[in-house]
């Protein structure tokens, strides 16, 4: 089964082609970084207006480098929300147009169940390694959300956990812009850890102990905040031990929360999920303490962390039926529900 995959949910315009849900014939991203920089953050109207231009030219790239045409295809999968409304509009109507017109079945895809699907996609980093196996326990952490799920299998999730405030991305790109990084804040901020001592500064680890599965990052970040307001210099002299001691408190509460759900659960498998699963200390912590429990720990490739629409095709052919709409009542829905 070869599925187009189309992802606009944010500000980056994305297009696959994916076949069995597993086999990526081919992943094309157009970011819109440069775009947003200045402002220091995504701009809605910006990234709809660049979603329109680029859409159409990321689909074709995405085709011809899988070497297939519109008639290879069997669908068409998008994802459907939740995210920025403009920026979704613009993905629906592109692969509306495109099943309309080719006589296709459209796939409305949940984007946290695109993250959640990038671990079935092969993994050429672990070219042996399997799709999960049921059930199992997925972080999904990112910009907008940090969501603990039991899936116990590719229809049926139970969110078992989510953040209470600042999701660990928001946070992550909140203490960036304290340190000055500039936008994205996230990469700069662990690029810059790496160069400090992570038990510098005791900043605060919310929830850790509370026995629930819900996170909190706002105060940390107001924490790092204080900090900087009242020794000003380690903004500079010492922002990269002011990063690794941020940094090492997430992931902290990140990996407890998440191997805690994993024993409560009787589960041999935890998996990460969205952007913030691109972060080397999560991905390296998560797989010490996972491994060090007799866990398989299931982390995607960089391009398949971040957002991308390898991932969509993928959730629409392991949701199958699920996922599938009538071409005329795909829409976008930003505050599409789990």
């Amino acid at each position: 089964m070869l599925l187009l995959g189309i992802e606009t949910s944010c500000d980056d315009t994305a297009a696959a082609v994916v076949q069995d849900g597993r086999k990526v014939l081919a992943n094309v991203l157009a970011s819109q970084d440069e775009f947003h920089r200045e402002y220091g953050g995504v701009v809605p109207e910006i990234a709809s207006r660049r979603h329109a231009e680029a859409v159409g030219a990321v689909i074709e790239q995405a085709l011809s480098r899988a070497g297939r045409s519109y008639d290879d295809l069997d669908g068409v999968a998008v994802t459907a929300g939740p995210g920025l409304a403009g920026s979704l509009v613009v993905g629906v109507a592109a692969a509306q147009a495109i099943a309309f017109a080719c006589d296709l079945p459209a796939y409305a895809v949940n984007h946290l169940h695109g993250h959640l699907f990038a671990n079935y996609l092969e993994n050429p980093d672990a070219p042996g390694q399997r799709p999960p196996r049921d059930p199992f326990i997925c972080l999904i952490v990112s910009g907008g959300h940090t969501d603990l799920i039991y899936v116990e299998s590719a229809a049926q999730h139970r969110i078992i956990g989510r953040t209470r405030d600042d999701a660990a991305g928001e946070a992550y790109d909140k203490v960036a812009r304290l340190l000055g990084l500039g936008f994205p804040g996230g990469p700069a901020l662990d690029a810059l850890a790496q160069r400090g001592d992570s038990s510098a500064f005791d900043f605060p680890r919310s929830l850790l102990d509370d026995g629930s599965h819900d996170f909190s990052f706002s105060g940390l970040k107001t924490a790092v905040r204080y900090h900087l307001d009242a020794h000003t210099a380690d903004a500079t002299e010492r922002a990269a031990d002011v990063a690794a001691s941020f940094q090492a408190a997430v992931v902290d509460v990140l990996c407890a929360k998440t191997l805690r759900a994993a024993e409560e659960f009787g589960v041999g498998t935890v998996a990460l999920a969205g952007g913030v699963s691109a972060n080397s200390a999560l991905r390296t912590r998560m797989r010490e303490l996972g491994s060090a429990r007799g866990l398989d720990v299931l982390i995607p490739p960089l391009a398949y962390c971040t957002d991308n629409a390898a991932m969509i095709a993928a959730a629409a052919y392991y949701r199958g039926e699920l996922a599938r709409v009538p071409v005329a009542k795909l829409h976008a829905d930003p505050n599409f529900a789990w």
